[in-house]
């Protein structure tokens, strides 16, 4: 598998091309298709972050995601905990880098990318929000279902649009060292 590895004004391009598609990131998650009552939502701030991710590869995928998460929680996430709002935003939007390792097969990297958030999320809510599952559930199906209906759909929505921009403003990558 080749990373893609950059420096110097390449390096420059590329970090411009990941804060572009953060800041598209940040923005897409304030427009919500569908909303969930305790959170959670059908929105397209994954498609930049995918899209990114297949043209440059996990780390700068990741590094993107990070930096989404963060800016996601000061625009206003919900925190319960320190360690909650770690796990639904940046490090959520960290796995959502996992596309870069499947570059040149989208439709596999978008999958694990999504699958991985989505542990975050099923984690998150095992562990800071069982209480709200009815009485006698399983939290940790609780959790999957919820987190489900609204990721699952994201994951279409926005693997789909990232897949056709992708192959549409290209997939070519810069192949200089770091």
């Amino acid at each position: 598998m080749n990373a893609t590895v950059v420096k110097g004004s390449d390096r420059v391009r590329v970090m411009v091309e990941g804060a572009l598609c953060v800041a598209l990131a940040v923005v897409f998650s304030e427009f919500k298709m569908f909303a969930m009552p305790q959170g959670g939502s059908v929105t397209l701030e994954m498609a930049p972050l995918l899209y990114f991710s297949y043209r440059r590869g996990f780390k700068w995928g990741a590094a993107a995601g990070v930096i989404s998460g963060v800016f996601m929680v000061l625009f206003g996430g919900y925190i319960a905990h320190p360690i909650q709002a770690a796990l639904d935003y940046p490090v959520a939007f960290a796995c959502v880098g996992a596309a870069g390792f499947f570059k040149g097969k989208p439709i596999l990297g978008t999958i694990l990318a999504g699958g991985a958030r989505f542990v975050c999320h099923v984690l998150s809510g095992v562990i800071f929000f069982s209480s709200y599952a009815p009485e006698g559930q399983n939290p940790w199906v609780y959790s999957a279902v919820y987190n489900a209906s609204f990721m699952v759909p994201s994951l279409l929505i926005s693997g789909v649009l990232a897949m056709i921009l992708w192959k549409r403003l290209g997939s070519r990558e810069t192949e200089l060292k770091v």
